[in-house]
């Protein structure tokens, strides 16, 4: 639909065609940013012989990181149609739901778009992508962009981080994903930053990624840090190394800062603003902040140590907010911010839950875990239904018995987890968050 991300492709297509758009570490496969484009038009002439069929309807595709994420997306662009990209590991059942909720027109099941019934045509020519949160609610929610937010989102990215067409970004975050979209497709596709899709989200693997391919940024989240902190592979090309989706524990980034000898860069942002804040130095993430607003980016503090954060790449559809005229969203996390403009996270405004008619912290148990001795990390949630509270906790040699007993000394029992897990890292998902889904299964 919006014109304005498919110009930006047009002129990146002028400025660097012959020049190599993506490689698949993962089998060598090579293209040129001509070759890219041509694979698209003819995936939209294989499977959408009438392109104007696709114009305002939103499509629903599920594709892992490389060449063929690029083809669908591109070819989506050219047909006017509205793209949604999914996690790839997302169930076809799944998206089949999420379709319907959305109306969309298509869904692309891997061989060829399928058509859903009562579709609708999206008015507002503008549109062109919406991603999909689940915010603080666990439901989907739909959050429609324009081409010229996704634009503005990926400039303040490359301005403020100080990426240019030179660099080589390196990708295991999903392009679909509002980190991935910012840091890596549209840059792509816009400035021309080529991009290396990793093999593996391992040490080995991203190790010989590094030495093969030579990339230079590499946007990840804080369990691969954590892991390559505690490696020897050489990352001998990074120039910037970028921690976002999480909250990067201090200690893994000065961990990282000995082993490697790189400062790592801490980055906020969330799906409905993009990116937020940046450490340019990397010293405000070595004292566990994540930095001071991006370049064109506003934030303010509210009441509760709430922001609210205003800028050009903040959606406006179906967002009453403004500031100022532009596009601006209220943050649920709670936030340090400080006389210099230097951002904290505290985390989430609210995870206070009720537990046979009594309220418990979540939040505030976890803390109590990790200033145990011997305590890494901690998870303290609930089962299905608040029947009961959870614990799951990264340590060496201390039994969950013994861990419940020193909680005992300054806790009350009936906010202490019933049941526990001693994990050797906590599980996450490819987009970096906690995967609690996994987490109450393996304490259930």
């Amino acid at each position: 639909m919006s014109r304005a991300l498919l110009q930006a492709w047009e002129k990146t297509l002028r400025r660097r065609g012959e020049d190599r758009a993506v490689v698949q570490a993962a089998d060598g496969l090579i293209v040129t940013f001509r070759e890219l484009d041509a694979r698209a038009a003819a995936w939209l002439a294989r499977h959408a012989p009438e392109p104007r069929a696709l114009t305002g309807r939103a499509v629903i595709f599920a594709a892992p990181n490389g060449v063929g994420w690029f083809e669908i997306f591109i070819g989506l662009m050219q047909a006017g149609a509205i793209a949604v990209p999914l996690d790839a590991a997302e169930p076809l059942a799944a998206q089949r739901e999420i379709g319907e909720s959305l109306r969309a027109g298509f869904i692309w099941d891997g061989p060829r778009l399928v058509s859903l019934a009562r579709a609708k045509r999206w008015r507002d020519s503008e549109i062109c992508l919406i991603k999909l949160t689940s915010g603080t609610t666990g439901r989907a929610r739909s959050l429609a962009f324009t081409g010229a937010q996704l634009l503005a989102d990926a400039r303040q990215v490359m301005a403020t981080m100080g990426i240019n067409a030179r660099d080589v970004n390196y990708g295991l975050i999903p392009l679909g994903h509002s980190y991935g979209l910012g840091n890596l497709a549209v840059p792509l596709l816009a400035r021309g930053v080529s991009l290396v899709c990793g093999s593996a989200p391992l040490p080995q693997a991203i190790g010989a990624d590094f030495a093969r391919w030579r990339p230079t940024v590499f946007p990840g989240v804080p369990a691969i840090w954590r892991a390559l902190a505690a490696s020897d592979v050489a990352l001998d090309s990074l120039r910037l190394g970028i921690s976002a989706g999480a909250p990067l524990p201090p200690e893994v980034a000065r961990d990282f800062l000995n082993r490697h000898g790189r400062r790592l860069h801490g980055f906020y942002g969330s799906s409905e603003t993009g990116g937020i804040a940046y450490d340019v130095a990397g010293k405000v993430t070595l004292a566990g902040g994540v930095g001071h607003a991006m370049r064109n980016v506003k934030v303010s503090l509210l009441r509760g140590q709430r922001i609210i954060v205003s800028s050009p790449a903040v959606f406006t559809h179906g967002n009453r907010h403004r500031v100022r005229g532009l596009g601006a969203w209220i943050m649920a996390d709670r936030v340090e911010l400080d006389k210099n403009g230097r951002l904290t996270l505290l985390g989430r405004r609210d995870k206070t839950v009720k537990i046979a008619g009594r309220r418990v912290n979540l939040a505030d148990i976890a803390a109590r875990l990790r200033r145990l001795p011997g305590v890494r990390d901690a998870w303290v949630g609930v089962k299905d239904g608040n029947e009961a509270v959870l614990g799951a906790v990264v340590a060496s040699a201390r039994p969950a018995a013994e861990l419940r007993a020193a909680l005992h000394a300054d806790t009350p029992g009936w906010k202490i987890p019933k049941k526990w897990a001693v994990v050797v890292a906590l599980p996450v998902t490819a987009r970096g968050k906690i995967d609690t889904r996994a987490l109450q299964k393996m304490i259930s």
